[in-house]
């Protein structure tokens, strides 16, 4: 028996990018922010995050670049030959099951007043 289950919270790195095919599946493509605190840096880690489906569509009308979001999924990896050596490549994904939009709309529209919320 295998456990591959991933839990991250973190800040959308950039907008997502939305890929509609002709099956009527959507794919969600997205990096993930997630720091990690250590003695020696405050780099974050970067994830790349797969989402299909109606979750996705929810990611991709409402994630934004720097939105707090938490996602969990399984690891994955994505494998193709490079078109140019020929040599196999490999890329670590996570692929999201479950999101959840933790940043409130005051994160998303800082200039609106508390009042319109």
């Amino acid at each position: 028996m295998g456990i591959n289950v991933v839990s991250l919270v973190g800040r959308a790195g950039r907008d997502p990018e939305m890929k509609y095919f002709e099956s009527g599946s959507v794919k969600c493509s997205l990096t993930l922010a997630v720091n990690r605190r250590s003695k020696r840096t405050d780099e974050p880690d970067w994830f790349e995050l797969e989402i299909w489906g109606k979750t996705a569509e929810v990611a991709g009308n409402y994630v934004r670049k720097g939105s707090l979001i938490g996602v969990k999924g399984a690891v994955k990896f994505d494998h193709w030959t490079d078109r140019n050596t020929g040599e196999e490549r490999q890329k670590l994904l996570i692929r999201v099951d479950q999101l959840e939009l933790l940043g409130s709309r005051r994160d998303e529209n800082p200039d609106e007043e508390e009042a319109d919320l």
